[in-house]
């Protein structure tokens, strides 16, 4: 959400800067709608006062007994409430417009994000590790000999529909362990909280991390009006939601793993072969709560978090800087981290990490002050991948193949798995 006052005070900057992420000017109609709204709330303030004045004039109107001039008084009373109450009325209706016109613009992209158009114009930042060879063509994750007894598209067609799967035995077991070392190595190394959220959450905790209104098809609803989560970001985010903290409690560091779903609307078409793009899958996030001025290092930190986790798993990754033109609705700055997937001869997005200043606090009200009776002041949040586990999945399987369709699996995963080391070409931990 956006501050009025700022666009108020410098709507060209506004405009300028919506213009980098290639959205047509906003200021026009919200200008308008922002002038007949204070205009109203003024006019509505001085029938206000007219009212006031004239009820105490009524009663020494009546002293002095001057029936005439009490009983016009009197009308003059009844006639400024009805004013200011239609005015008051007309005064919500122009605020709620301008709330929802403020709530479906983007946020702005900072200062060093790339101005482009789409994934072209990113740019890459850092690149790690060696891309496997092989000697035989590498195979995409669900084509694997050890994995396709394990990874069943048919049957999680049949349960759910589309874009669905079921994993058994070895493959399952690696999944949990991806998931349990990306968990660990967040709380153990890097001094995030473990939480365990909600997977279905209120219109409002989707409204304050700006997933509502503008994407509400990208999501699903019960029938009861609860959303499940697209990801823990939403849950872990509002957690803060209209408090006011401390500022030395800050930065407060969460991680969650969950179950994650999405419609993906308007993806038909995309990534939908084997586990890339599926309607539920479960990710390890992090989020962050910070004051204004660390919220950049603090993204940096988160960075290094989930490309860390890449590292210890030995899988080769490059990390790029969104351009306006690719990053998401909510952010101001987003770098991608990429996974070499061999199978695709490609890289592909494992994880994103994102600032969205005080975007969001903004929409949900979450602030902190600075000392014991300052003035509260909006924190900054910021939320990142600490990994997609399905897609983590997928770049082990494919970067440790071998030609006998076994994987050699990563030895930090070797405490999860009972010691286990391989995935045979039978489906079966050796």
């Amino acid at each position: 959400m956006h501050d009025i006052r700022a666009i108020r005070q410098n709507p060209d900057a506004f405009d300028a800067a919506l213009a980098r992420r290639g959205d047509a000017p906003a200021c026009p109609a919200l200008l308008v709608v922002d002038t007949q709204r204070r205009a109203i709330i003024q006019a509505s303030e001085a029938a206000q006062a007219d009212q006031k004045k004239a009820s105490k004039q009524v009663g020494a109107a009546k002293a002095r007994g001057d029936e005439d001039e009490f009983q016009r008084l009197r009308a003059l009373v009844s006639d400024k409430k009805t004013e200011v109450a239609a005015m008051q009325v007309k005064a919500k209706e122009l605020d709620a417009k301008l709330t929802d016109l403020l709530a479906r613009i983007p946020n702005l992209p900072a200062s060093d994000v790339p101005d482009g158009a789409n994934e072209g114009d990113n740019v890459q930042v850092s690149l790690w590790g060696d891309v496997p060879t092989f000697d035989f063509a590498p195979k995409e994750h669900f084509e694997i000999t050890g994995v396709t007894r394990s990874m069943d598209f048919e049957l999680g067609a049949k349960i759910s529909g589309a874009r669905f799967v079921v994993l058994r035995g070895a493959v399952a077991r690696i999944h949990r362990a991806l998931a349990q070392f990306m968990l660990d190595t967040h709380v153990d190394q890097n001094g995030l909280v473990e939480t365990n959220p909600p997977v279905l959450v209120r219109d409002e905790a989707m409204y304050g991390t700006d997933k509502l209104p503008k994407f509400g098809e990208d999501s699903y609803q019960t029938t009861n009006g609860w959303w499940l989560v697209p990801t823990s970001e939403v849950p872990l985010t509002y957690s803060v939601a209209g408090e006011v903290l401390d500022g030395a409690d800050l930065p407060i560091r969460m991680a969650a793993h969950t179950l994650c779903f999405r419609s993906e609307a308007g993806s038909a078409g995309r990534d939908t072969s084997g586990m890339l793009r599926q309607h539920q899958f479960e990710k390890v996030e992090m989020v962050s709560v910070t004051l204004p001025g660390e919220s950049d290092n603090e993204q940096k930190r988160m960075l290094r978090c989930a490309e860390d986790l890449l590292e210890q798993l030995g899988v080769p990754y490059r990390t790029v800087l969104l351009c306006t033109g690719d990053m998401g609705f909510g952010a101001r700055r987003t770098f991608d981290i990429e996974a070499w997937l061999p199978g695709q001869d490609t890289y592909r997005e494992i994880s994103s990490v994102s600032t969205t200043g005080d975007f969001q606090a903004r929409r949900m009200n979450a602030r902190f002050r600075a000392q014991a009776g300052g003035k509260p002041e909006f924190v900054h949040t910021l939320n990142g991948s600490g990994l997609a586990v399905g897609r983590c999945l997928i770049a082990v399987l494919e970067n440790g193949q071998q030609g006998d369709g076994s994987v050699i699996l990563p030895d930090v995963l070797v405490p999860y798995l009972g010691g286990k080391t391989t995935l045979g070409a039978d489906g079966f931990l050796v």
